[in-house]
């Protein structure tokens, strides 16, 4: 079997990918520095804990679930230890992208990061519709990144991508670049920055006088079907009183530069922040 050390196990991501890998083929050695963690891992999944050292001990794979500030941290911490070809996996392009990661010729270095169950789907069960983040019920895609190793070790990393995060619909290829493009550009600072202004907006309205429930489904209806024709998931078009909305809100809402955040500079800010 290929050994798996889990660093960061009694986490709340930790949990997540322990319950997954308990059913895999992957023989996982759980590693956890809080007791609060190690017994959260144990009341929840039955699992117990070893230390570092052990983990590392002929270990194939060291995933790191622990937080982008302390990834830097914790990977150099047991890069000595680490066996000469094994794979460290990075949940998130953060810490590699701001070059957090020690430099180690003969090891791999791979990223894996959940699309999340999208909002458009298929789901037939009540656990499934009620997975939000995904990596229980719900089908979810995933980006991955070989940042550093032999091209042989992709099919090794997209196989741990698949397992942890699982249940897998699509997996895509990316480059670290493309990733932190993705998170925090795309996903952070774009959508949830114009989601909180979306919140902000129907408090708005309800201090005007509209009552809470008939806002908050006035806008999440609108948002499903606003959204089904924006991505073609629909064959539909706006009104003219739509669109004329549209043309004169965007720039009220908008600076002319936004775009902007895509940058390299602003994603490297934006990251450094972060980590």
């Amino acid at each position: 079997m290929t050994k798996l050390a889990l660093f960061g196990a009694g986490g709340k991501m930790g949990v997540r990918l322990s319950r997954n890998l308990v059913n895999s083929d992957f023989e996982t050695a759980h590693v956890e520095v809080s007791q609060e963690g190690r017994d959260r891992l144990q009341a929840e999944l039955g699992l117990s804990c070893v230390d570092s050292d052990a983990a590392l001990a002929g270990a194939d794979v060291i995933v790191l679930a622990v937080p982008d500030t302390v990834i830097g941290k914790v990977a150099a911490s047991i890069i000595d230890k680490v066996p000469s070809g094994a794979m460290i996996v990075c949940l998130d392009a953060a810490a590699p992208f701001a070059g957090h990661l020690p430099k180690r010729a003969d090891v791999t270095y791979f990223v894996s990061h959940p699309c999340h169950p999208p909002i458009f789907n298929d789901e037939d069960t009540v656990e499934g519709r009620n997975d939000r983040f995904g990596g229980i019920a719900a089908k979810q895609g995933i980006v991955n990144s070989l940042m550093q190793g032999p091209e042989a070790d992709y099919a090794l990393g997209e196989k741990v991508g698949t397992t942890i995060f699982a249940p897998v619909a699509n997996s895509y290829r990316v480059t670290v670049e493309q990733m932190a493009l993705l998170e925090p550009g795309l996903s952070e600072t774009v959508v949830a920055t114009l989601l909180d202004v979306m919140r902000e907006a129907m408090d708005e309205v309800v201090a005007r006088g509209v009552p809470k429930a008939a806002a908050r489904d006035f806008l999440l209806g609108h948002m499903n079907i606003l959204a089904a024709v924006i991505f073609k998931e629909v064959d539909g078009v706006f009104s003219d009183a739509c669109n004329k909305a549209i043309e004169f809100g965007k720039p009220v809402l908008m600076k002319d530069d936004w775009k902007r955040v895509f940058e390299p500079e602003e994603i490297a800010a934006s990251i450094e922040r972060i980590t």
